[in-house]
């Protein structure tokens, strides 16, 4: 059989849904499933870390297979660098092999659809997927297997916790970031000692739009609030302790008394 021959015989199975699409998504580690490659993934390329694995277990299941590689079926929308082989044994005289092969750098058991079966490798044993190892039958004792590298799928985008009593699209700052100009000292209880210089300090309460002062009580535009050690105090209410706030870019400078400093409000 040419391998002319084979690949056209291999991507008319595929084709016909006895083979399942390449994944370019890793399944987590304690459950992989067979790759499922999707159109959104298929745009990005793997990185060069897991090139370099793929490429080099299919230099060891090439070797173990003695298979010969053929162009791998555009059906399957491969890496460029994934490398697929003809090979005259079985899926599953092959599977054996290729676990025992691969050893402690296996991710999971092999996973079966259809006349298909696929394995997640890793760089190392415990480390994260790199690879796959997917052999399809073409026959009693014909069997396609591709190599390829896995894109990890990017890592959930840590969700911000807003601070009970902070005002959404509002500017704030933390009492650490006024180290300079303004002293802040925690008092327990949700309080906070703001001072500037040699004025009499400024008492605030997270939740509370009322702060105390010597001589009098004093309102803030907006309640400061805190992240259960820092004080998140309102960028509008250092105009409170006689501070005057310059935009620069995405940047402020706060400056109180004689003194300044440039820093970058957080908005949540």
């Amino acid at each position: 059989m040419s391998l002319v021959h084979t690949s056209a015989r291999a991507l008319t199975l595929l084709t016909a849904g006895f083979l399942a699409t390449a994944s370019a998504q890793t399944a987590p580690a304690t459950t992989p499933t067979t790759p499922a490659r999707s159109a959104a993934a298929s745009a990005s390329r793997p990185s060069a870390a897991t090139a370099r694995v793929a490429s080099a277990v299919a230099i060891e299941l090439s070797a173990l297979a003695k298979g010969q590689i053929i162009r791998c079926p555009a059906a399957l929308k491969l890496d460029p660098q994934a490398v697929c082989l003809y090979t005259k044994n079985s899926t599953s005289a092959l599977k054996p092999l290729v676990r025992g092969k691969l050893g402690a750098r296996v991710v999971g058991d092999w996973k079966t659809a259809s006349k298909s079966s696929s394995l997640f490798v890793a760089e190392k044993a415990g480390g994260p997927v790199a690879a796959f190892v997917l052999i399809s039958d073409l026959g009693p004792n014909e069997s396609l297997m591709v190599i390829d590298a896995v894109q990890a799928t990017p890592a959930a985008a840590a969700r911000v916790t807003v601070p009970a009593g902070v005002i959404k699209g509002q500017p704030y700052v933390l009492g650490s970031d006024l180290v300079g100009v303004v002293n802040v000292s925690s008092l327990g209880s949700g309080r906070f000692r703001l001072n500037v210089g040699t004025q009499a300090p400024l008492t605030v309460t997270v939740g509370q739009k009322i702060a105390q002062r010597e001589g009098g009580n004093v309102e803030l535009p907006l309640a400061p609030a805190t992240d259960g050690k820092n004080l998140i105090f309102p960028l509008v209410g250092l105009r409170s302790l006689g501070c005057t706030v310059t935009p620069s870019g995405s940047n402020v400078t706060v400056a109180c008394g004689t003194e300044s400093v440039g820093l970058k409000p957080i908005v949540f």
